[in-house]
């Protein structure tokens, strides 16, 4: 090989390492409104107090860190926040506010307030989040 060839390959092998960086460095990377923080250490908002207060819970399908069903009243010392999936199958759970537990309706699985499970088939406990409300926005953190 000359020498010619070999410094144009090498030239051809740096240029095509570092397209991937110069892509990323020139490409936008913009947060929606629903997908921004709200300052305060990683909270987000996932709906608003109008819409927990009117039936005690709040379901948020695509909220910035995923599913959230959010179970209490603005005026409650403590909310409480799940990803709604069961761990069995991934079917939505349902708040059972008799019994203070999710249940899902599927195989019968059911959670205590913490995400525990109470009773299988599932055997992996809901992911649970911090819940509190800002102003007049219902927020959780992972």
């Amino acid at each position: 090989m000359k020498r010619r060839d070999f410094i144009n390959w090498v030239g051809l092998g740096l240029l095509a390492s570092s397209l991937p960086v110069a892509i990323a460095a020139c490409s936008q990377q913009t947060a929606t409104p629903e997908a921004k923080s709200t300052g305060d250490g990683g909270w987000q908002k996932v709906g608003s107090v109008a819409e927990l207060d009117k039936s005690g819970q709040l379901l948020a399908k695509d909220s910035p860190v995923g599913a959230v069903l959010v179970i209490g009243k603005s005026q409650a010392a403590n909310l409480i926040a799940v990803n709604p999936n069961c761990t069995h199958k991934g079917c939505p759970v349902t708040w059972n506010e008799a019994g203070k537990k999710f249940t899902c309706p599927c195989h019968d699985s059911e959670f205590a307030t913490d995400g525990k499970v109470l009773k299988g088939p599932a055997d992996k406990p809901l992911k649970t989040y911090a819940a509190k409300i800002e102003g007049d926005s219902v927020v959780v953190k992972s």
